[in-house]
């Protein structure tokens, strides 16, 4: 492994799931540290919502922990994503499939299952943009969780 590190989290639209996943890691990276030697991105599958802010309701809850996600803006995965990032970490098996796709064409570091790294029984984080303000803490908690078993095994890799 590199110096550095380079982790991108990957949902559908960029403006819930993975920009939280890329908040909550680059707090968790910074309180212990490491953020000159982790970079960190986020990126969605579809292009709807590209250049556009996380969901106000992602915002809000992310605030509650302390994590800023207002700066973030959604991006679209491009292929080349593949080549430059280390760890490509998918929230749910759509987003799998669709990630897998690209990979078997274009090579790369091969996608996986962002919740893998965590502890919960869960293994895909669900999406929250249709249900109420509880989806979203759900979500932050499966996130922390995994971003905790992802820092340790990027740790493991640095040591």
């Amino acid at each position: 492994m590199s110096e550095s590190v380079r982790v991108l989290f990957v949902c559908l639209g960029n403006i819930c799931r993975s920009p939280s996943a890329e908040g909550v890691f680059r707090n968790l990276v910074t309180e212990q540290g490491l953020a000159d030697k982790i970079f960190i991105d986020s990126c969605g599958t579809a292009d709807w919502h590209t250049g556009k802010s996380p969901d106000s309701r992602s915002i809000e809850a992310a605030g509650r922990r302390r994590i800023d996600l207002s700066g973030l803006k959604a991006r679209q995965l491009q292929s080349n994503d593949l080549d430059t990032f280390d760890y490509v970490l998918v929230m749910d098996r759509s987003n799998l499939a669709d990630v897998r796709d690209i990979w078997r064409q274009n090579g790369g570091t091969e996608p996986k299952l962002f919740l893998e790294f965590g502890r919960s029984n869960e293994v895909e984080v669900p999406d929250p943009y249709y249900g109420g303000g509880e989806g979203f803490e759900h979500v932050l908690d499966l996130i922390q969780d995994a971003s905790e078993g992802l820092l340790e095994h990027i740790r493991g890799k640095l040591a």
